[in-house]
């Protein structure tokens, strides 16, 4: 049976014409990487760097040493913990988790400036930090690159906040456009997008892949497993989230697993870590 669109609207068709017009003019606005963000994604990107050099880029933000410390020190991070440094919880935790979570704490959907879309945007971060820790679960089953996992599940649709940041922009029929619409918009356009962030960010090529390649993970040139991953990992998101349009039946027989290669029972077991990933959540929201 074919799926068929609704036909387009006016609201949906100009701002179909206004994200086409920004792309091909090259003229899409990308939020600033926030300083500390852009200095972790740099430092993770290089093989030489250390713990130290990591604690001082952290201890450079003191908001963000009040952040990294509180969830270093949760109990979804090191339960019956007393860590009282940066230097400490590096230690502890090791330098990807760190980088993960002081890079989901410098990136939030407040980057983003679309008014009139403010809730949207609300709901794509959550599906984002949902899906970041889904695929590092996941991954951390395959015993696979677990660092990776998180960073592309965090960024695997950061097209879409850009999309509506630029349709805020152009006063675009704001609010005028339905939840099927702005999906619609999304298949369309979002590729386009997420090519300019990945650009201006300056994005490591593993992430740049996956991001491009997670919803036909196969066509994956470098890396079609971590794309999988991610695409497994989008589909847990959904199934915690919105579990009331999620069926487990289409999670046990995902297409992506022919490529992570997990049997049923691994699936089941992945899918009661359900908990302990929403601790995790509330711990990098709150």
């Amino acid at each position: 049976s074919s799926t068929s669109s609704s036909p387009a609207t006016p609201a949906s068709q100009e701002a179909a014409q206004t994200l086409a017009a920004a792309i091909e003019s090259g003229k899409i606005d990308v939020p600033v990487l926030p300083e500390t963000a852009h200095r972790v994604i740099t430092l993770i990107q290089d093989p030489d760097s250390d713990a130290s050099q990591l604690s001082s880029i952290i201890q450079s933000d003191p908001t963000m040493v009040g952040h990294i410390m509180r969830i270093a020190n949760s109990v979804a991070y090191t339960p019956n913990a007393n860590l009282i440094s940066v230097q400490q919880a590096v230690a502890r935790l090791g330098m990807v988790e760190i980088s993960n979570i002081a890079f989901s704490t410098s990136l939030n959907g407040k980057m983003f400036n679309a008014p009139g879309y403010e809730n949207d945007i609300h709901l794509i971060w959550l599906h984002a930090l949902a899906t970041a820790l889904w695929s590092k679960e996941v991954a951390r089953s395959m015993r696979s690159n677990v660092e990776a996992a998180f960073l592309c599940g965090l960024l695997h649709s950061i097209g879409q906040p850009v999309i509506l940041q630029t349709l805020a922009d152009g006063k675009t029929g704001a609010t005028a456009l339905t939840d099927n619409e702005l999906t619609q918009l999304y298949k369309q356009f979002e590729q386009g997008y997420a090519d300019a962030v990945v650009k201006e960010w300056g994005l490591p090529a593993i992430v740049c892949e996956a991001i491009k390649y997670y919803q036909h993970f196969a066509d994956a040139p470098g890396e079609p497993e971590l794309a999988a991953t991610i695409a497994f990992g989008h589909q847990l998101a959904h199934l915690m989230l919105h579990p009331e349009h999620t069926e487990k039946d289409s999670i046990i027989h995902s297409p992506a697993l022919e490529l992570i290669n997990l049997y049923p029972d691994e699936v089941e077991a992945l899918i009661e870590k359900t908990p302990s990933i929403h601790t995790a959540m509330d711990t990098l929201l709150s």
